[in-house]
């Protein structure tokens, strides 16, 4: 079945209220998060509390957010989410494929069990240049997230919107994303009271072809799921173009149109995308 990634939402794992909050926050899935949510004096008794609390979302897919790489708290975070036993590691700033091949070690002499996945975070140029790399380095990783904060920094681009300076970056991680068979899920957006615009960015990574968004407020869950799910035109469109494939493959029909176009068979596969993730998510 398909799992629906339309919203994913960014909790502070060193405030256990927010942690009690995320229960009752109709987010596809959760990043409890130990890196930039998290002061360094707190670092390690929130590492005590999300591990704890992994388990208590029900069947919500919550994923545990480690620090850097290049951080004095990684190997330790690594450790503590691979008993835990997470649905993933969110990991920031992977920059190559060797990276994912240490995290992948790290989770496996951890006992990590097998469901819990590597989500790889691509917020730099040298990973935007290798982001196929990164994502066919391993098949416990199945998920690249964005962080465009940290791209836009680094290229010294300005927030605007339509992203123009970040679109490079981003169409380079959604063509690695989709040659390796892996979901991608698009950045933040910044201005929490800003819904028009944050809905405004939401139909454009949905248009570019991400599978959904990362969040950092509740507010942003409910219009994000209502745009990154198909609409009843799409699920009724979908069902009629699969019906009349089928009714013309019976029939010995080589030629298939629906609302005066033509079907081909990419068609029937988009088609047959878009109703599993409507059922995925009750549509």
């Amino acid at each position: 079945m398909t799992t629906p990634r339309r919203s994913v939402l960014y909790m502070p794992g060193a405030n256990e209220r927010a942690l009690e909050k995320a229960k009752t926050i109709p987010a596809d899935a959760l990043i409890l998060d130990l890196e930039d949510a998290v002061a360094p004096d707190a670092k390690e008794a929130a590492r005590e509390r999300v591990c704890a609390a992994v388990g208590s979302y029900g069947t919500r897919e919550v994923t545990i957010r480690v620090n850097g790489l290049d951080t004095e708290w990684h190997d330790a975070d690594l450790r503590a989410a691979a008993s835990a036993g997470p649905a993933a590691v969110v990991v920031p700033k992977v920059n190559s494929a060797a990276e994912v091949h240490n995290i992948e070690r790290a989770l496996e002499l951890g006992g990590a069990p097998d469901h819990t996945k590597i989500w790889a975070m691509v917020e730099t140029p040298v990973a935007m240049l290798h982001a196929e790399e990164i994502a066919a380095a391993s098949e416990r990783l199945t998920v690249l997230v964005m962080g465009t904060n940290d791209l836009a920094k680094e290229l010294h681009a300005e927030f605007v919107p339509g992203r123009g300076p970040l679109l490079g970056g981003l169409s380079l991680c959604l063509l690695a994303a989709r040659a390796t068979g892996k979901v991608i899920l698009d950045g933040v957006y910044n201005d929490v009271k800003d819904l028009e615009g944050f809905e405004a960015e939401c139909e454009q990574g949905r248009q570019y072809g991400f599978d959904g968004k990362t969040l950092i407020h509740p507010a942003q869950v409910g219009p994000c799921n209502r745009i990154f799910a198909p609409s009843e035109v799409e699920i009724d469109r979908s069902r009629r173009i699969i019906e009349a494939f089928e009714e013309a493959q019976k029939n010995g029909r080589g030629v298939v149109t629906v609302d005066g176009r033509m079907i081909e068979n990419l068609h029937v596969d988009n088609a047959r995308r878009v109703l599993a993730l409507a059922e995925a998510v009750g549509g």
